[in-house]
């Protein structure tokens, strides 16, 4: 790169945030008229994986095919511009994916130079990550993995941006990944830009968080917001792009003239998507989410600053994915009055059908979903959904979704079903782990020759957050006042493996004492039942007038094992924000006088 590029921030537009994206985002964000360097996309999440795994084992593709779909639209604008594509949608097959590119070149005829980077299939690897000492502990619940490794379907490490760097500095046009950290494919390309060493903390934690900020594409420019009904057109939101100076700071924007909203609450949000604690570990570097300041310049422009880095960490992620067993589900509608009675009846009424009752299953989950059982409004429609999850497919098949039917007429009134006796899906396990960073091999192929990928000189062990500690006061003798929390808190919801996380923010400092209040971790299982079982860590983002909150294994064994209707916690914040609490009336400032 030169340095007269090098002096202006590197422009990197972000055209997927997910498998099964909008498919025309590519074509939209390079007939903007808006300049780019760099396209790039994120294709991989865990179900995406297991998903492709599965692909694999039927002799199907095992990456994304939609990703070759856009390339069939853009690649020979990108060449003809000089843009920059890169890509994690070589999920565990990048070299076929690859050669679908080269393939897409050659159809236009046109000379390209892709690279290809990989390491981080540990699929045939497992006994001698064993034997050379990895207990492969889960990292939640520290239990060593004990399983067979032939049943292992795939088993990927987290790569870093270092690999996607040496691919772009050789003269790749396209670099495509296998798994990598979701930000890495925004990391490599602005160190490339910028001749970031990999030892350049600060400058790499700060395209970490813009890299964050444009993963998951359209949820920035104000997709899933909160307080999506200030936004004034949400039908089709631009896709972000990310302005990264050489110091690392950043500017979120989107094309001119498309939908959506960029904004210090669009931004907030999406920072706050699936992360833990104030340190963001990724395999180049780790990012202090605390040190974070956000400010908005103008119009679909919000400034990214101050953020500082810690050296890479000296292990990297990995996930197992391996059959799990097989589960089904069957849902019954309840209305009318006494539904609570009306759900106890039926759940009793179901166990009894199935020999052995509930303790049958391996696993099993009831939940209410919809309207409140207390509700008797004739509009209002609750459901009672019954989930269960077993090693022998028959017992959670037809023998368990017959069973529900041959209570239809023997039940409570009213009683009807929205799902039809079916068969059992079988579903994969995903298992995240920690691996030393010193087994890893990072590759990166061009044209057949194997490129040297840099190493950071540092690493360190990761340093774990500290949680919140409980701190509730006695408030009886307090002047209270009834509210509900998403008059006063933006939320946001995701997972992370079995973990559910729910990022709450205020959008002024004089309300941080009242998210303080409702999030004190001995009042939120108080307020919101279902977090009682569970493990709460909360963790204070002042500087984003914030606080992260992960609810451990409120999903189970993550999103491809889940019963829960909602296994990737999507609805988690607003059902929060959904929620009335009581609060001390002093925490509550004169709402006509709050800024947006």
């Amino acid at each position: 790169m030169s340095s007269a590029k090098a002096d202006r921030p590197v422009r990197i537009a972000n055209c997927s945030g997910f498998f099964g994206d909008r498919l025309a985002a590519a074509a939209q964000l390079l007939n903007s008229g808006e300049p780019i360097d760099v396209l790039t996309g994120d294709w991989l999440a865990e179900l995406t994986m297991s998903i492709l795994a599965k692909n694999r084992g039927r002799g199907r593709a095992g990456y994304a095919r939609t990703f070759i779909a856009q390339m069939n639209q853009v690649l020979g604008t990108c060449l003809q511009r000089g843009i920059k594509v890169v890509s994690n949608a070589g999920g565990i097959d990048p070299q076929g994916c690859a050669d679908q590119v080269r393939a897409v070149a050659g159809r236009l005829g046109m000379p390209i130079s892709v690279a290809v980077v990989d390491g981080d299939d540990l699929t045939d690897r497992i006994d001698e990550l064993r034997s050379a000492g990895e207990l492969l502990r889960h990292l939640d619940t520290r239990d060593p993995w004990r399983g067979d490794t032939g049943d292992v379907v795939a088993a990927n490490a987290y790569l870093g941006g270092h690999a996607i760097t040496a691919g772009l500095a050789a003269g790749a046009d396209v670099v495509i990944t296998g798994r990598v950290a979701d930000a890495a494919v925004v990391t490599g390309a602005a160190a490339w830009w910028h001749g970031w060493s990999p030892d350049d903390v600060d400058a790499l934690a700060g395209a970490t968080v813009a890299g964050h900020a444009i993963e998951c594409g359209t949820q920035v420019t104000g997709g899933n917001l909160a307080f999506f009904t200030e936004v004034a057109d949400l039908t089709e939101p631009g896709f972000p792009i990310a302005e990264i100076a050489h110091n690392g700071s950043s500017v979120i924007t989107k094309a001119a003239n498309t939908g959506g909203t960029v904004s210090v609450d669009s931004v907030s949000a999406q920072l706050l998507y699936e992360i833990a604690g104030p340190r963001y570990p990724v395999p180049d570097v780790v990012a202090r989410f605390d040190s974070v300041r956000l400010h908005q310049l103008g119009r679909d422009r919000v400034q990214i600053s101050t953020v500082r880095g810690e050296p890479a960490p000296s292990h990297a992620k990995a996930l197992l994915t391996f059959p799990g067993g097989y589960r089904n589900a069957m849902t019954l509608a309840i209305t009318g009055t006494g539904r609570r009675a009306k759900a106890e009846l039926g759940e009793r009424a179901v166990w009894a059908q199935i020999p052995g009752g509930r303790e049958r299953f391996a696993e099993s989950l009831v939940e209410v979903v919809g309207a409140s059982l207390d509700s008797e409004a004739p509009d209002d429609q609750s459901y009672l959904r019954i989930s269960v999850a077993d090693p022998d497919a028959d017992a959670v098949g037809r023998e368990f979704s017959s069973a529900v039917v041959a209570t239809a007429l023997g039940s409570y009134p009213g009683l009807y079903l929205t799902t039809p006796p079916g068969a059992a899906s079988e579903f994969m396990v995903g298992w995240p782990t920690l691996i030393d960073v010193a087994r890893l091999d990072p590759r990166a192929q061009l044209d057949g020759k194997t490129l040297t990928v840099a190493k950071p000189v540092t690493v360190a062990p990761l340093i774990a957050d500290t949680p919140r500690t409980p701190c509730a006061t006695d408030i009886a003798d307090t002047e209270l006042v009834e509210i509900t929390i998403g008059d006063y808190l933006g939320a946001r919801s995701g997972d992370k493996g079995g973990n559910a996380n729910l990022g709450l923010w205020v959008r002024e400092k004089r309300l941080l004492p009242l998210l303080d209040h409702l999030t004190d971790p001995v009042r939120l299982p108080q307020m919101f039942k279902e977090f009682g079982r569970h493990q709460i860590r909360v963790f204070p983002l002042p500087n984003l007038l914030a606080v992260n909150i992960v609810v451990v294994g409120l999903l189970g064994n993550g999103v491809a094992a889940s019963l829960r209707e909602d296994p990737q916690a999507k609805s988690l914040g607003e059902r929060f924000r959904a929620a009335r609490t009581s609060v001390p009336a002093a925490l509550l400032p004169d709402l006509t006088h709050m800024e947006n």
